[in-house]
């Protein structure tokens, strides 16, 4: 079995509603808890860190899936909605949602779009992000897949 490490080093000035930052590989960040749970909200904070390592996993392994069944994509896009939910000070991430968009190019078949849908599907469940977090946040699928009109 090969392993792999990843390292990241981060700094802190402050208490709750300090400032810090985060280096890893090419990432490089300011962090604060996010306006929206009251914090300072300067850089980026974990919620969107977790929904980046989500959306950006799912993404790749979607795009790998979708190659390897050979389907005629022209464009694929990815919105992801992360739900935080918060009683008094508790704070729970309830919910991942990716919505991807795949366009395939005219000459696609019906079963090349449902094949795209349900590749869509597969990779949430192939995704190393989404395994990590199984369990403890839901993670679901709203795919769209369509045809380019000829021109």
């Amino acid at each position: 079995m090969e392993k792999h490490s990843f390292h990241l080093t981060a700094g802190w000035d402050g208490g709750r509603l300090g400032q810090g930052n985060i280096s890893i590989g090419s990432l490089q960040s300011a962090i604060s808890i996010p306006a929206e749970l009251n914090g300072p909200g300067v850089g980026t904070n974990p919620e969107e860190m977790l929904i980046g390592a989500a959306s950006t996993c799912y993404l790749i392994t979607l795009a790998a899936i979708l190659e390897n069944k050979a389907l005629p994509v022209e464009n694929l896009s990815l919105t992801t909605e992360g739900i935080v939910s918060q009683e008094g000070s508790r704070l729970s991430f309830e919910k991942i949602i990716h919505r991807p968009s795949i366009l395939l190019a005219p000459e696609a078949t019906e079963e090349q779009v449902e094949t795209a849908k349900t590749a869509s599907v597969r990779a949430e469940k192939a995704c190393m992000i989404s395994k990590a977090v199984q369990g403890n946040v839901e993670v679901t699928v709203e795919p769209s897949a369509t045809v380019r009109n000829k021109a």
